[in-house]
């Protein structure tokens, strides 16, 4: 984000750049679709800090082994990496920004990770740094590394 620009609160607090209405909706439209066909095998978290091994983080969506939801115990702070981070880029990022960020989790042990980019209605699929697949509005996206299929139509509606 440029230095020039006025930073808000949420920004200052997250360091991420305030998401939009159509952010907004494609991340719950993503959580959706992917609670619905593999809830039996991930659990998926929007907006979880955090800080692996000292880089700290707050990826859009994260995708995580299945687990419990625990009421009484809860953590601010995850120091494991998830399966799979989703960035969804939001108008004042740009897409050089989120393939740095993408980079770093490979570098931390995240399997999978995932751009989105509204505007073009366009998923990027990272398996590592350098070797990717894009997924039009119109297409299934598969992310092999989980095992995931997603109708990219229902995500854009």
């Amino acid at each position: 984000m440029p230095s020039s620009a006025k930073i808000s609160g949420y920004q200052a607090e997250r360091n991420k750049p305030m998401p939009s209405l159509n952010h907004g909706l494609i991340q719950a439209n993503l959580i959706f679709a992917i609670k619905l066909s593999y809830k039996d095998k991930y659990s998926v978290v929007s907006e979880l800090s955090l800080d692996l091994s000292g880089w700290e983080s707050v990826p859009d969506v994260c995708i995580l082994p299945k687990m419990t939801l625990d009421p009484r115990q809860d953590v601010a702070t995850v120091k494991e990496p998830p399966l799979c981070a989703i960035e969804i880029i939001s108008p004042s990022q740009s897409v050089n920004e989120l393939i740095t960020k993408a980079e770093k989790y490979f570098q931390y042990g995240v399997k999978s990770c995932w751009i989105v980019i509204p505007a073009l209605q366009n998923v990027y699929v990272f398996s590592s740094p350098d070797d990717y697949e894009m997924y039009k509005v119109s297409e299934t996206l598969s992310d092999p590394a989980l095992e995931i299929e997603l109708d990219l139509e229902e995500v854009f509606s």
